[in-house]
């Protein structure tokens, strides 16, 4: 008799909504399984900025453990917080169809915006909260004058301490936010912002060793969003190797085509190194590596060390 697969999974709303997800969707594969709760380190401290955590992998080597411990068979994980290099006898088993893919701000109120769509800000520097370097870099360069606020917790946690603040704002991910029913209406989506490598997607991971487990995983892999993830993850990986960067990437698909964009800031925010790129999809494999690459051979490779160093 086969036994269900355990599905490891962070016991916050969203995770667990996420967890459902790969369990439905296995079920009507004919598959059974069951939810495995496992909080993760970087759901315990909520107070520590997650740069100053030792960022790689912090809502994920919990899970990883367990895998590797045979307690879970698969984790299921939001794919931008996977470290770009999987932990030795962890493979990746499949990444699902990606959801949205922006950042968001929610405001704290809804004040009214000018007539050219840019929001309207109070006469003081306002402050914006967000626990992403990232995020923080982007906003910084286009808003040199703002505060940001550290803002760490799950999506629910997060929205509670916007609303009990003083703040303007603060970032999220869309898909966070909508995937469990939460985006409030004042929100405003950052197209200007480019998201974080993966974002938007999730990823099903699993011992390298189980191939069985892997052949059930793949029949929820979607492969025009494997394929971006990986060019959006080489280009991080290329850059600076680690998810708490503020490095930016997105890889989209229009027919038989691969558009590319990526960037890379320093951390407050004051220099900025963007590439895009255009190829054929059947050639595109490497494209994340490669604009990386030419980033670095012009002016990036003094951004990443500085980010390097300060994070000694």
């Amino acid at each position: 008799m086969q036994h269900p697969l355990k599905i490891g999974t962070r016991d916050s709303q969203l995770a667990i909504w996420q967890a459902t997800l790969v369990k439905d969707l296995l079920k009507r594969q004919g598959i059974d399984s069951e939810l495995v709760l496992i909080k993760s380190d970087g759901d315990i401290d909520l107070k520590t900025p997650l740069y100053e955590m030792g960022v790689q992998g912090i809502f994920t080597k919990t899970l990883d453990s367990a895998l590797l411990n045979n307690k879970i068979d698969i984790a299921v994980h939001s794919m931008k917080d996977v470290p770009t290099q999987l932990a030795d006898g962890i493979a990746q088993g499949a990444v699902m169809k990606r959801g949205n893919y922006r950042d968001i701000l929610v405001r704290h109120e809804t004040p009214e915006e000018n007539t050219n769509g840019h929001l309207t800000f109070p006469v003081s520097p306002p402050t914006i909260a967000t626990s992403s370097i990232r995020r923080k870099a982007q906003w910084l360069h286009r808003y040199p004058d703002h505060s940001i606020e550290n803002l760490r917790g799950n999506v629910n946690t997060r929205l509670r301490k916007l609303e009990q603040s003083n703040w303007y704002g603060a970032i999220f991910a869309a898909a966070g936010l909508e995937r469990i029913n939460l985006r409030p209406k004042n929100t405003v989506e950052l197209e200007w912002m480019l998201p974080a490598p993966a974002q938007g997607a999730l990823m099903i991971a699993c011992r390298e060793e189980d191939i069985n487990t892997q052949k059930k995983c793949v029949l929820l892999n979607d492969r025009a969003t494997a394929l971006c993830t990986k060019i959006e993850r080489d280009f991080l990986r290329t850059l600076l190797g680690g998810c708490a960067t503020p490095v930016s990437a997105l890889a989209e698909i229009e027919e038989d085509e691969l558009f590319f964009r990526g960037n890379i800031f320093s951390l407050d925010g004051k220099q900025k190194l963007e590439t895009e790129k255009i190829l054929p999809v059947d050639k595109a494999d490497i494209i994340g590596t490669e604009a990386a690459k030419e980033l670095l051979q012009n002016g990036a490779q003094e951004i990443a060390d500085n980010i390097r160093h300060a994070a000694k």
